[in-house]
């Protein structure tokens, strides 16, 4: 059980990173101030593999409306995707993924709603990006240099996701380290020292906790690690970039309340100070987050 002593002792333990300010930058014309108020990305997705039903839309009309939706509800940007990350999940090749993301950016981009594409690959990323996409949320390793020339030559950001692989359909077991959380941090200096190499300015990291690596599945071993993150984000952010999280669905736990995980996970990366929330329930996560405001 998680309890308030372990909360202190973390912060004394760390209590200097505690005060780390991150960049704040525009995205797609928008000012986004991360260090007094977290932003919300919601999701649309594309791949009739994606488990998160509530997410799926399989026409463009649809994902157009869902993103619209979504923003209504408080989204400050949708992240669209067309290959799910789960290990059983159909490929998906280029042509495929840009005749279905690429219709739906331009839609949502006239409509004012900014966008994210979920995707590594390069030929994926420019062509969403000529499209009009906003943020480049790079679910893989592989050609990083090229990927991040891209995002550099469209003036737009990146999310830089930890895998511990070539890309998200191609990892095994996850390596713990001694202290997830310092491994975290120094993959991310290193990724970032990268991208900036590369001419990208706007970044944020992400720890990629909703990954299906191979030794996660134990439902309590994968939940453990992800509010332990969740609770150290904090200690991420001292690289100087905001950090965003995927929040995580824990159905072993929530069962046929599997929507109220989002919004419960969504308070520990809040206490962690995330910077945007990437979550399925956009209206519940943005209704947790101005209640703690409040206080």
């Amino acid at each position: 059980m998680l309890k308030l002593e372990q909360l202190a002792e973390l912060l004394d333990h760390h209590r200097a990173a505690a005060s780390a300010v991150v960049r704040e930058f525009t995205v797609g014309g928008r000012h986004f101030p991360f260090n007094t108020r977290p932003a919300v990305m919601g999701v649309v997705n594309l791949s009739a593999d994606s488990w998160y039903r509530e997410s799926v839309c399989l026409t463009a009309a649809s994902a157009i409306q869902r993103g619209i939706t979504l923003a209504a509800q408080g989204a400050d940007m949708v992240d669209v995707g067309a290959e799910s990350t789960l290990a059983q999940a159909a490929r998906v090749d280029e042509a495929a993924q840009n005749s279905q993301l690429l219709p739906v950016i331009r839609e949502l981009r006239a409509a004012k709603v900014l966008v994210s594409v979920e995707t590594y690959q390069p030929a994926v990323t420019r062509a969403c990006l000529e499209a009009g996409a906003n943020i480049l949320n790079l679910t893989g390793t592989d050609r990083s240099d090229e990927l991040f020339r891209l995002v550099a030559e469209h003036d737009a950001a990146v999310i830089i996701c930890h895998v511990q692989g070539k890309n998200v359909r191609e990892v095994g077991d996850f390596d713990f380290g001694s202290d997830p959380t310092q491994m975290l941090h120094d993959y991310f200096a290193r990724q970032i020292e990268l991208a900036q190499k590369n001419g990208v300015e706007k970044i944020f990291i992400d720890p990629g906790l909703g990954f299906y690596y191979r030794n996660l599945q134990d439902s309590a071993v994968r939940v453990r690690h992800q509010m332990n993150v969740f609770l150290n984000t904090f200690r991420l952010r001292t690289l100087g970039f905001p950090v965003c999280h995927a929040l995580p669905h824990a159905f072993e736990y929530f069962g046929e309340e599997v929507r109220c995980a989002e919004p419960f996970f969504a308070v520990l990366a809040a206490l962690g100070k995330t910077d945007l929330f990437r979550t399925h329930e956009v209206s519940r996560v943005r209704g947790v987050l101005d209640t703690l405001r409040v206080f």
